[in-house]
């Protein structure tokens, strides 16, 4: 009996890990690549912040290199387990890296506030701790812009392409968009990375022109351009996007531009290709579309009640409604002081989300229509016990394991918002606080409700172990919870 491992054994370890990161340090350099963008930028404006860009990227540069030379030789031949890895420990580096002008810059944030900001960008939830954002460098704020600009084209890209393949969450039902990933892991995704990346290109410089001729000054056109695309809700200013409200066109303009991040880029690219009718006739759009309407029809006949103009109610709502369901997290009015119906209806917008293969976080609006056929196949069930009935979503049949998928979703994202939510309030957060911060979190948001963190307010004054909790809650929901939880079972490292 063989008591320690064989040369092989580590061999193989070495190949396996050295696997992920090769890929790792290929992510790095491109996050290097985006980080020189502002770099020059406060280069030619001689601005004092361009050094701590500088070394930043060194310091990226520098990991990526000696990793790539220890890990040149190995091809690339990933398996499941290890696609699980790759795609936490990818997220987890990059946004520490992106922290760190944060840290080295002008801000000079410390490493706590510094992560939570990268990590809310990155993830494009939106959350911030920076106060007086208006003051800061243009390099800064170009690159708060870059991590979400970022964030979003990597979730359009996971989101079709590796947790089809993972199964993760229901998200098999969509394994076709993405050329049946499933089955061949590595030949067709070229075509469709390029057409995405095409597609998220050209609505983010259509969203720039037209934030720009729409009265927007120049970067903040730029930024928001990037962080409604990405669905982050990023702003210049501490007053969001509300720094604009005076300006309905522009609320107009962004609500769109939001929308338009939540919808599946793959039906964007089948858009401009083979069908005319892809977006409407797709059931999770068609759903998206008439939830929107019905909470932008009550929200607004509620304040028109109140006694608000209606154009200016209608403005408002449809611009905080899109971004909550979205999860861009802009804001351009405090909607908690609207009244309790309205703050009741935004935290369960909270939990909803865009659609499957979009910029936006939440639960996405498939599972709860997949919820609701399960519902009515139960009903059915109990007036005919023994009748046969198929349950079709998109012109495809919904297997039991896409059934179980997403019900084990559904349960761990509830499971998790609670647990996130009894620890904050063991730190001494209240109810509201804690309850909507965990929330937002994990939904990937970006305001809560309350005085503190509400659209008015920020994340800077909470306890620093409040932070960290919530940058968990805030990759776990980025990264569709199961893909972060199965690598907390035993089992996932027996194999």
């Amino acid at each position: 009996m063989t008591i320690f491992p064989s040369g092989l054994y580590y061999r193989d370890a070495y190949r396996n890990w050295a696997q992920i990161f090769k890929i790792m340090a290929v992510l790095w350099l491109v996050l290097a690549m985006f980080m020189a963008i502002p770099w020059i930028v406060l280069l030619v404006e001689n601005d004092p912040d361009a050094p701590a860009f500088g070394v930043s990227i060194l310091i990226v540069l520098s990991a990526t290199l000696a990793t790539w030379l220890l890990t040149r030789k190995v091809s690339l031949e990933l398996k499941p387990w290890q696609m699980f890895v790759l795609t936490a420990a990818s997220w987890a580096s990059i946004t520490g890296f992106a922290s760190l002008p944060l840290i080295l810059g002008a801000p000079q944030l410390s490493v706590t506030n510094a992560v939570f900001e990268s990590v809310s960008a990155i993830t494009t939830t939106g959350s911030t701790v920076m106060v007086g954002i208006e003051h800061f460098s243009d390099g800064l704020k170009l690159w708060r812009g870059l991590m979400q600009w970022m964030g979003g084209i990597g979730i359009i890209v996971m989101g079709i392409a590796i947790l089809p393949f993972l199964k993760v969450g229901g998200m098999r039902l969509f394994h076709t968009e993405s050329s049946d990933w499933s089955d061949k892991v590595m030949p067709r995704t070229g075509g469709i990375a390029k057409a995405t990346l095409s597609i998220y290109v050209a609505l983010t410089l259509a969203a720039m022109v037209s934030y720009w001729a729409g009265g927007m000054l120049p970067l903040d056109a730029v930024v928001h351009g990037m962080t409604s695309l990405a669905t982050g809700g990023f702003a210049n200013s501490d007053a969001s996007f509300g720094a604009y409200a005076e300006q309905p066109w522009l609320l107009w303009m962004g609500s769109f531009f939001m929308l338009s991040g939540a919808l599946p880029f793959v039906l964007y690219i089948r858009f401009i290709r083979t069908s005319r009718t892809a977006l409407w006739k797709d059931q999770q759009v068609r759903g998206l579309l008439k939830l929107l309407l019905v909470a932008i029809v009550v929200l607004s006949g509620w304040r028109v009640l109140q006694g608000d103009d209606w154009f200016v109610s209608l403005t408002h709502v449809t611009f905080n409604v899109i971004s909550v369901v979205t999860t861009t997290g802009y804001a351009s009015d405090d909607y908690t002081l609207w009244g309790a119906l309205p703050v009741t209806a935004f935290f369960y917008l909270t939990f909803v989300g865009g659609c499957s293969g979009s910029t936006s976080g939440g639960m996405k609006i498939f599972r709860f229509q997949i919820a609701m056929l399960m519902l009515l196949n139960q009903l059915r069930y109990l007036i005919h016990a023994n009748g046969v009935f198929t349950t079709r979503y998109n012109q495809q049949p919904v297997t039991s394991d896409i059934s179980r998928s997403v019900v084990a979703f559904s349960f761990f994202f509830f499971i998790t918002i609670a647990a996130l939510a009894l620890s904050l309030s063991a730190l001494g957060l209240d109810l509201v606080t804690a309850i909507s911060g965990a929330a937002t979190a994990v939904a990937n948001v970006g305001p809560g409700l309350g005085d503190t963190i509400g659209p008015a307010g920020n994340f800077s004054s909470l306890p620093e172990a409040a932070k960290w909790l919530l940058c968990i809650g805030m990759l776990m929901g980025r990264l569709e919870i199961l893909t972060v939880v199965v690598l907390m079972t035993p089992m996932f490292w027996r194999r």
